[in-house]
């Protein structure tokens, strides 16, 4: 048998756009021969839809979605991702594969509703009540799982227990999958692992299709799969990227030797792949066009504007230079070069006067008292109000550049440099800022090597540098890392050998800078533990 994976780019609750992109793969892919095409978990109306589960419009439009499908793909048999109600006049929910050919319907629930920091499927699914059942189509037995029902439900990794125990006992030729991972950096190479796990463990092919695309924040990266019965990877398809593919089931069970044709890229490839595309998406499925950034001459805005030309074209970004009277002459420089080499459209509007008109209605307030942090934020918001005062005229969006670790320690300005519709490097630490400069780099000299070689400032006082006020970046990320992906205590990151009041330090300003970080723009969320998508830690808390 011949089955096509179908790995598209689906935009939440655009009924029309995403079944027509069903059906005009499903019409390819038999032109070229398939007996069967598959499409990811929930396909039909996009993945994750949250809230918009609980509108009767939208089931309904999910239904209509699936039977404009089968009508438009009558002699094509295919398998879709939708959510379907339990039984007439009942509103319990099942997230469900869809068999539909020649008038037949076989639907396929989901079993496992798992509880993730991302989203809560129990708040809108049901686990499936049915007994296990296969898929019986041109003489093979097919078992079809949806998303978790193939994750590790037990603690061993290697001994995998998941659905496919239970579905071992109807004996299948090739298990099915359906699926909608989210991405991190982390994510490629565990997910093959642990689909590997279950393939050697049962020995049975198994096919695995991914969603692709960015929803907002959460970013889906591809990577669909085919697997021998021996663990190897016989067909894989692109990351980050659309894609249909035609695998021959014959070939799942030849026993392939030699290497896998899955290639996981390195990690800064990952994450520029995945930041180029959830930049596009955010604009393309929200109908933007255009994005303007603050273009500092320092590396946190440089690859901003980078990934941005990169996902909207250079003549859809426009940024501005503006300086102010601590600002170097380097830093006016390297953002011109970088304008220049990208090819955007780059003007300057100087802060200095803004600031000066300021400081001469505040000055009454505050004479007497010295210049500090009052002043520095001043800057920074008045930059702010301009780049939205250029946003709201002509029609850009405004991208924010903050990194993972001047958000975690609030080394930003609530509605100055914390401004944007989207934080593009939010999950970026700035030593992966340093590293992804220069992969980026690593053909041409594209973001200027003065930018990443320079000692990073915010410019807001004389002489001023990062340093005066945070640990070097190399121990602080060490630091937040443990803190914020693993968890750990200050007496357990002492223990891995950090300074012990370097620590202390560092926690009380992650913890005392919450009410920052829930008031910024959705972040792109490229590691494994973001913040605004699973740190969600009290505003007002004593721990």
């Amino acid at each position: 048998m011949k089955i096509a994976l179908a790995q598209l780019n689906y935009c939440i609750g655009d009924f029309g756009p995403n079944t027509k992109k069903i059906i005009e793969a499903a019409h390819k892919a038999k032109a070229e021969g398939t007996d069967l095409v598959v499409f990811s978990e929930l396909s039909v109306c996009g993945y994750f839809p949250f809230d918009c589960l609980g509108f009767t419009d939208f089931i309904n439009k999910c239904n209509q979605a699936l039977d404009t499908i089968a009508a438009e793909c009558s002699e094509i048999p295919l398998i879709v991702g939708a959510p379907v109600v339990a039984e007439e006049g009942e509103k319990r929910l099942f997230n469900a594969a869809v068999f539909m050919h020649q008038g037949r319907r076989q639907v396929f629930k989901k079993k496992r509703i798992g509880s993730h920091p991302l989203f809560d499927e129990r708040d809108y699914f049901e686990p499936s009540p049915d007994d296990d059942q296969l898929l019986e189509l041109g003489g093979l037995r097919l078992a079809v799982v949806v998303g978790d029902d193939l994750s590790n439900w037990g603690s061993d990794p290697i001994l995998m227990e998941n659905r496919i125990d239970e579905l071992a006992n109807l004996h299948p030729d090739v298990v099915v999958a359906l699926a909608a991972s989210v991405f991190d950096y982390t994510m490629p190479r565990y997910r093959c692992n642990t689909l590997r796990q279950t393939v050697l463990k049962h020995e049975f092919p198994l096919i695995m299709v991914n969603q692709v695309g960015a929803q907002t924040h959460l970013i889906f990266d591809g990577g669909s799969m085919a697997f021998a019965n021996n663990g190897h990877v016989d067909t894989a398809l692109p990351f980050f990227e659309e894609g249909v593919q035609i695998v021959d089931t014959e070939n799942l069970v030849l026993h392939r030797t030699g290497d896998d044709r899955l290639v996981i890229p390195e990690k800064m490839s990952l994450i520029h792949d995945a930041l180029v595309l959830g930049v596009r998406d955010y604009f393309h499925k929200m109908g933007f066009k255009e994005a303007i950034i603050g273009l500092s001459g320092g590396l946190d805005s440089a690859l901003v504007t980078y990934i941005a030309a990169k996902a909207l074209g250079a003549e859809n970004v426009r940024v501005l230079l503006l300086p102010s009277q601590f600002s170097t002459d380097h830093s006016v420089t390297d953002a011109v070069a970088l304008a220049e080499k990208l090819g955007v459209r780059y003007d300057t509007v100087a802060i200095k006067p803004v600031y000066d008109s300021f400081e001469a209605a505040l000055q009454p307030f505050f004479e007497g008292r010295p210049f500090d942090v009052t002043e520095e934020n001043l800057q920074a918001r008045i930059r702010g109000v301009i780049l939205m005062a250029f946003g709201n005229k002509f029609g850009n969006i405004l991208l924010n550049t903050s990194n993972k670790s001047e958000a975690s320690v609030g080394y930003g300005t609530l509605y100055g440099d914390m401004c944007g519709g989207l934080s593009v490097i939010g999950d970026v630490y700035k030593t992966e800022a340093y590293e992804l400069a220069r992969y980026i780099n690593k053909e041409d000299e594209i973001i200027p090597w003065h930018t990443i070689n320079k000692v990073p400032s915010a410019e807001l006082r004389p002489d001023q540098k990062d340093s005066d006020s945070l640990p070097d970046y190399a121990i602080l990320d060490g630091i937040l890392f443990q803190y914020i992906e693993k968890s750990k205590s200050a007496e357990e990151i002492v223990s891995l050998g950090f300074d012990r009041a370097t620590v202390e330090r560092t926690l009380r300003m992650v913890n005392r800078n919450e009410f920052k970080r829930q008031q910024v723009a959705p972040i792109l969320r490229v590691s494994p533990r973001a913040f605004g998508a699973e740190r969600q830690v009290p505003v007002v808390a004593r721990f």
